[in-house]
């Protein structure tokens, strides 16, 4: 079992930045790929940024790369999503996530097998 904590969310201005931190416990966290995630109202979750265990590879939906950065520590069991300019098309609630069923890149929802309740992100013009 793995506890996700998500935080650093909050209100923005467009091309302002945010960090969000994802908090975890339970299973050794340094073993699993790890995922970044956003929803907004009405629309499917969206894959964002993925990580695998020792932060060796990353990987991004065209629309965050250049502007996104995943990192992790896992002396910390943090993973962590710098956001630079920001839009307002990023507004959603975010969500950290850990597949332990892969060493992989992933960007599927199913893919993941623990969720963090979320933050939510609001990026004003």
């Amino acid at each position: 079992q793995v506890q996700l904590q998500e935080s650093g969310g909050g209100l923005a201005q467009a091309g302002g930045s945010l960090r969000l931190s994802c908090a975890a416990s339970g299973r050794t966290f340094s073993s699993y790929s790890m995922g970044w995630f956003r929803q907004s109202p009405g629309k499917e979750r969206e894959f964002v940024a993925a990580i695998t265990w020792d932060g060796g590879r990353t990987f991004y939906t065209d629309s965050v790369k250049g502007r996104f950065t995943i990192s992790r520590d896992n002396a910390k069991n943090t993973v962590n999503l710098h956001m630079n300019n920001l839009k307002p098309e990023d507004t959603a609630i975010y969500y950290c996530s850990v597949t332990i069923h892969s060493y992989s890149l992933l960007r599927r929802p199913e893919d993941y097998d623990y969720w963090g309740q979320g933050t939510q992100v609001t990026v004003s013009t």
